[in-house]
């Protein structure tokens, strides 16, 4: 009897045990699973991560990868590839629509710097729209093309759909902050995936600075510049190259970066989200701190 007692506690520790080491791996290896090289040890100031290898399209990194956020700005990602997929001459004439413009100034709304009712072109839009993350730019390619915010705004949903975003929605094309406007890491990196297939979103993504076409109130064109691009001069990138980005910033959504890269000829999105944002105008970065760590680590022995 005693022998069987003896029996049933070694049985009884060894299934804790195993339990506990279970518990432990699911731990490190679900919610933050960062590396298969590498185990986390080191604090990421962005709550939402997603790191994707575009190749073999196997997860890189990860953290609250699918819990729902504010996409802020990284909204024009979507609105970019939508107004793409329906425009037929990008050297149209699109102009800058006055009600919006007026809306977006008002909302103190991130601009490109056109000016109401200006000629500008639907490339012009597009450049503005991924570049300098105009809201007069994204909100006027939304006007050209469905006649009414709504109504693109219902084609960014539908596309959304298309692709399986199972935890996006869209209200505005701009990206200011609202409630039911949300997505996740996960499928931002989804949907960055799917857009860089397209050879006019990539060009533009990919793009540092650009001219806009010359108008009357314009007539030398506005120097756009990509808002991710241009902060990265002067930062390490030894084993690394950011080729392009989109960024997005309010106190809701936080400090937001979606990125390409290319590392050992491999590219990969980068995905961070979150990063906490106490001053607009002093914003302290921790989003491409976040960023360049994640594209460092990748591969790492």
């Amino acid at each position: 009897m005693k022998k069987l007692f003896k029996f049933i506690k070694i049985v009884v520790f060894t299934t804790f045990l195993i339990f506990g080491l279970l518990f432990v791996k699911e731990k490190y290896n679900g919610d933050i699973n960062v590396f298969s090289q590498n185990s986390i040890n080191e604090n990421y100031n962005s709550k939402y991560i997603y790191v994707l290898n575009r190749k073999d399209k196997s997860e890189v990194a990860k953290k609250n990868y699918k819990s729902k956020a504010y996409p802020a700005s990284l909204t024009k990602i979507m609105t970019t590839i939508v107004a793409l997929e329906n425009i037929d001459d990008l050297s149209a004439i699109a102009p800058i629509d006055i009600n919006t413009y007026r809306e977006m100034v008002s909302n103190n709304a991130s601009m490109a710097g056109f000016y109401g009712n200006e000629q500008t072109t639907y490339r012009d839009l597009l450049y503005g729209t991924i570049l300098s993350s105009g809201g007069e730019a994204a909100n006027s390619l939304a006007i050209n093309i469905a006649g009414s915010v709504e109504d693109f705004v219902n084609l960014m949903n539908k596309k959304a759909a298309e692709l399986r975003l199972k935890n996006t929605h869209f209200t505005n094309p701009e990206g200011l902050h609202d409630k039911n406007q949300y997505t996740t890491a996960y499928d931002m990196a989804k949907l960055l995936d799917y857009t860089l297939d397209n050879g006019h979103f990539r060009a533009i993504f990919t793009k540092e600075t650009f001219k806009t076409t010359s108008t009357l109130d314009h007539p030398q064109g506005i120097s756009l510049k990509s808002t991710v691009l241009s902060k990265l001069h002067g930062l390490s990138q030894n084993s690394f190259k950011i080729i392009g980005g989109k960024s997005g910033t309010t106190y809701e959504a936080g400090q937001c970066w979606a990125t390409l890269a290319i590392k050992d000829d491999v590219e990969y999105i980068g995905i961070v989200m979150g990063a906490e944002l106490k001053d607009l105008n002093n914003p302290n970065n921790k989003q491409i701190e976040d960023t360049i760590k994640l594209y460092e680590m990748i591969n790492k022995d």
